[in-house]
């Protein structure tokens, strides 16, 4: 049976449920490439910083570190500005993680409402059917199974990329922390 097939013989209420399914995939992949992608890029110039501040003797990190914005554009306690930059790039950083979160935990019940749906309806069908064998049963009942499968599909996505994402940001997280203590140590305050 082809997804037009599918399609033309489920009610409003099927169709509600698989397009809003439909829409939370393409958010998930959505937030998960830009997100990523910005991330990732983050997470490499840090690197780069971190790596230099390692090797040189150097009291600043290199131009492209976002620390570098802060610690010149601000004056006061060195360690309290490091850390509410610190703070800043994560809070952005982890923007559309709880999109993710939520269309993860919230798809497996979209299908299961939608297939619920799909049985009563299905067995509202049968009623007005004299004798129903396993040939008629059946076919009604996998097609409303359809809407459980792909709540469950895209909420595998939504979750790994939750967790893909979450695990970029504590890296770079990780990655700020160790170069804002080199620069504190170094700069004696």
């Amino acid at each position: 049976m082809g997804i037009a097939s599918y399609l033309s013989q489920s009610s409003a209420i099927t169709i509600i449920v698989i397009t809003a399914l439909s829409i939370y995939f393409i958010a998930t992949f959505s937030i998960f490439i830009y997100r990523y992608k910005i991330v990732n890029k983050r997470l490499e110039m840090e690197h780069a910083s971190l790596a230099s501040l390692y090797t040189s003797s150097e009291k600043e990190p290199s131009r492209d570190s976002i620390l570098y914005n802060y610690i010149n554009r601000s004056e006061g306690n060195l360690d309290k500005i490091l850390k509410a930059a610190i703070n800043d790039t994560i809070r952005v950083s982890t923007k559309g993680l709880t999109q993710l979160s939520i269309i993860a935990s919230t798809s497996p019940f979209i299908g299961l409402f939608g297939t619920v749906v799909g049985i009563l309806e299905a067995f509202g069908r049968l009623g007005n059917v004299k004798s129903a064998s396993l040939n008629i049963v059946a076919p009604a009942i996998s097609e409303a199974l359809i809407a459980t499968a792909v709540g469950i599909f895209v909420a595998i996505f939504a979750y790994a990329f939750n967790l893909l994402l979450k695990r970029k940001v504590y890296e770079l997280n990780s990655t700020l922390e160790s170069a804002a203590e080199i620069i504190v140590s170094r700069n004696g305050k």
